[in-house]
């Protein structure tokens, strides 16, 4: 018998037939799941078929508000950064070079990727790199004056935590347009601020292949929804959101790297 019925004629065939309301339940139960599992598969990020994959956000949407809303979030993860994992996957896919690398390979080494596959890679495995990050070194509950090593360095390069903060928020205000505000690890083992445009990384080589311990997002996407145009306002709250034992995870590899 089928049993993909609408809830009309279900009452119909039950005025017409001996069926138990345990039976009608089930029927309805069973084509609830159907309608959410469709809604699910729907709804679920698309990054394409390749060896890129966007991992789940480690928390809940909401779990950063009041400071970054859930709707942003959403849309940040499982549409903006679900695109660069699409469309690097998508690259890859018709370029055999970028095959069994990783986006960190790709960003570090842009100059051996392909001509025309160059920028393409750099936006999208830049993007992936990027946001694959920022979604690490938050947490909710969290942010505060840091502690442990990356509190010691950050004395060590700027005199003080309040130094760095204010020469990072300028970094983020000051980009033109869209980009990122970084804390990075030089080669040297001293940190520095910086700003990169677009989807860059400090890890590339023109940046002076530095690895990055902290990044914020200051595309408009990152928070256009509840700060509209105040960048400033954004970079002031974000700092309740940052997960310094992810960033003290972070200099330790780097250190050891």
């Amino acid at each position: 018998m089928e049993t993909n019925y609408s809830r009309r004629s279900l009452l119909r065939l039950a005025a017409m037939t001996p069926l138990s309301t345990a039976v009608l339940m089930n029927a309805f139960q069973s084509r609830a799941l159907a309608m959410t599992g469709e809604a699910e598969k729907s709804l679920a990020p698309d990054t394409g078929t390749g060896p890129h994959s966007l991992a789940p956000l480690p928390y809940a949407f909401s779990a950063l508000e009041p400071f970054i809303d859930a709707q942003t979030m959403e849309i940040h993860h499982d549409r903006h950064h679900a695109a660069y994992v699409k469309n690097l996957n998508d690259i890859t896919g018709k370029t055999p070079e970028l095959k069994g690398k990783s986006a960190e390979e790709l960003i570090r080494n842009l100059a051996e990727v392909p001509e025309g596959a160059r920028m393409t890679v750099r936006n999208n495995a830049g993007g992936h790199v990027n946001h694959t990050m920022f979604w690490q070194i938050m947490a909710p509950k969290a942010g505060g004056v840091p502690s442990g090593p990356i509190a010691d360095a950050i004395k060590r390069d700027f005199d003080s935590f309040e130094k760095f903060q204010t020469s990072f928020n300028e970094a983020g205000t000051k980009r033109f347009g869209s980009g990122w505000a970084w804390l990075a690890l030089g080669k040297d083992g001293k940190l520095s601020v910086l700003s990169t445009p677009n989807q860059d990384n400090p890890m590339m080589a023109e940046y002076g292949s530095l690895y990055p311990l902290l990044g914020n997002d200051v595309w408009e996407h990152a928070y256009y929804l509840k700060y509209q145009n105040k960048r400033a306002d954004y970079l002031k709250a974000w700092w309740n959101t940052v997960n310094w034992n992810e960033v003290n995870k972070r200099l330790e590899m780097a250190q050891k790297a």
